[in-house]
């Protein structure tokens, strides 16, 4: 009998129809990967599985069996010893799903005795267990830490040891590696990988990076709008797919080996000429459907538009040619790509004081030239994030200066704006997005309403929104939407510079394309600086012409993408690379090997 048997699964919420006649089946001991964008159904689908959507409102019909459990039929009872006992769940925020006042040890000890009737003693020394197995260093200790002392990996380490707990026969992993930073990802992946080997539990993992499941599954479920449209061993469906949305899917996959495309110089500098004369920009092709193409930003005085199209001419392909010493370029586009906008000197950002003072960044020195993108990356703690916020002047820094065309920058500047990781948080819930993206220009002493609204019109048709969207609020977006919001408010200050710290890490792979196409559009129309910060190497290589990697509020290595990427030269430049997902699975596999062997090795050398 199988571990999971789904027979035309229906999920309706109202009238929109979130899962339509899905129907699949888990072997013990098997994986299976349910891929697709935000929105496919896929989370849906995985929490009708333990019965989650009882008492929601949700119409679900079909049939669904769990270790042998009737789950649409069985009472309360049934499904409180289903879950966590013989299914457990590891959901997508750790955070939200660990009790903050509750030491973890403690946490993980009550789904224990829940499920045993152990002592608290045994359920304890239980908790300590399973989190030595997850990796969990010094886990008797550790193991009285609340959930805030934990960085991100080890709280998804620790909602995996929860599920653990109980040996159950199926582990559903929903998104478990979303916002984590390459090494971690492929630390988690590995660790569900060695413990399917060990327990020969069956593992369901819910993802939109379809790296992620070539890294961890037997089998690909591919869905869209509810509904199952490939399916296979992960070997085939990710390397000859049958279906055109699975192969939309890949081709939307960032790859660092793919070098960045580059800009036609010549074609960037009659757009600008074009758009001196007629006084609209012209639009660069994207890589979205042409519904969402960026209209002409008409209706904007002739000073503003001869402004934005000399900015334009110099594309971030000419700083980079100018880094390389190309003769081809005349004396005077290469004076205007040499220029640099943006400049840090010697930072150093201490947090806390006395012995519990830290660096989170130390002596960092970088240039931003006229519209070119420097990707900064590196592991979540390495300073990424803290050295954004103070080029944008959010932060002051302990030591050293950010200069922004030559003069020191003090406070926060207009003509650097920055685009920050989660647009919710970033947005305000009680006030339109309209209003949201019109503070900048209140911010400047503009006060005729009617010029306001013009204004912010033309940011929201050229970010790929409507104009009607003006008086919506930012619950009514989408994930994707609301970043693209998070850009016009930006775009509203004219900025030389903008600092995007993650702006794709929680988005699916379809729209992280769209939003990295809508920013190079952007650059390409109006020559903006972009500081590209992230953890996602990949994105990184397609967007960047130079790329700084940082460690410990340091930088380690700095250089042309190409070069950074083609020919690391730091040890741990190379480990990241190595940590990426590969869409193949015999590569992954192999790849899984050789840092299992190298995690061999540091014990013996030790």
């Amino acid at each position: 009998m199988s571990l999971v048997d789904v027979n035309d699964l229906t999920v309706a919420f109202g009238s929109l129809r979130a899962v339509d006649g899905l129907s699949f089946s888990l072997a013990r001991g098997a994986a299976l990967a349910l891929v697709g964008e935000s929105g496919s159904g896929k989370s849906t689908v995985a929490s009708a599985l333990l019965g989650l959507h009882r008492g929601t409102g949700a119409v679900v019909g079909g049939s669904v069996r769990v270790t042998g459990t009737d789950v649409l039929t069985a009472s309360d009872e049934e499904l409180r010893r289903l879950r966590g006992a013989r299914a457990a769940m590891v959901f997508q925020d750790p955070l939200s799903s660990l009790d903050p006042y509750y030491a973890i040890g403690d946490q993980i000890a009550e789904v224990h005795r829940v499920h045993t009737r152990v002592s608290r003693r045994a359920a304890r020394a239980r908790a300590v267990r399973v989190l030595e197995r997850v990796g969990i260093p010094d886990a008797a200790r550790r193991s009285r830490s609340r959930p805030h002392e934990f960085s991100g990996g080890m709280r998804q380490r620790a909602l995996i040891a929860m599920a653990l707990a109980c040996e159950p026969d199926l582990l559903i992993a929903d998104e478990p590696t979303t916002a984590l930073d390459v090494t971690v990802q492929a630390q988690i992946l590995d660790l569900l990988h060695a413990l399917r080997e060990e327990t020969g539990m069956g593992l369901l993992l819910v993802t939109h990076d379809v790296g992620v499941a070539a890294e961890s599954v037997d089998d690909v479920l591919v869905m869209r709008h509810g509904r199952l449209v490939e399916q296979g061993p992960a070997g085939t469906v990710l390397t000859t797919p049958a279906h055109a949305y699975t192969r939309e899917l890949l081709a939307a996959v960032p790859r660092v080996d793919v070098h960045r495309e580059a800009v036609d110089h010549e074609a960037v500098g009659q757009e600008a000429v074009d758009h001196e004369a007629v006084g609209q920009e012209a639009v660069v092709g994207s890589a979205e459907s042409a519904d969402s193409r960026l209209p002409g930003d008409q209706g904007r005085g002739r000073e503003h538009d001869q402004d934005q199209g000399s900015r334009a001419a110099v594309p971030g392909a000419v700083a980079k040619a100018v880094s390389a010493g190309s003769s081809e370029l005349a004396p005077d586009a290469v004076a205007e790509a040499a220029e640099v906008v943006l400049e840090a000197r010697g930072l150093r950002r201490e947090f806390g004081r006395g012995k519990r003072a830290f660096a989170a960044v130390d002596g960092v020195s970088l240039t931003v030239r006229r519209g070119e993108t420097l990707g900064v990356v590196g592991e979540s703690g390495s300073g990424k994030t803290t050295l954004g916020r103070m080029l944008v002047g959010l932060l002051q820094p302990t030591e050293g200066e950010v200069r922004y065309r030559g003069r020191a920058q003090a406070g926060v500047d207009p003509s650097v704006q920055m685009v920050f990781q989660d647009p919710v948080s970033s947005l305000n819930p009680r006030r339109s997005v309209g209003e949201s993206i019109a503070d900048p220009l209140r911010a400047r002493g503009e006060k005729d309403e009617a010029r306001i609204r013009g204004r912010v019109t033309e940011l929201l048709e050229r970010v790929g929104l409507e104009a009607a969207h003006y008086d919506r609020y930012p619950h009514e977006f989408s994930g994707g939407q609301r970043q693209r919001v998070g850009i016009a408010r930006a775009l509203a200050a004219d900025p030389r510079v903008i600092v995007c710290d993650e702006p794709v890490s929680a988005l699916d792979v379809t729209t992280q394309a769209q939003v990295v196409a809508l920013l190079g559009e952007l650059q390409r129309e109006l020559g903006i600086a972009l500081v590209f910060v992230a953890h996602d190497l990949a994105v990184v290589r397609q967007v960047s012409d130079r790329v700084v990697v940082m460690r410990r509020g340091r930088v380690v290595e700095e250089g042309p993408a190409d070069e950074v990427y083609g020919s690391p030269r730091d040890p741990y430049t190379r480990q990241l690379l190595a940590a990426v997902p590969a869409l193949d699975p015999a590569v992954a596999a192999r790849r899984r090997e050789q840092r299992r062997s190298e995690q061999r090795r540091e014990p013996a050398l030790a």
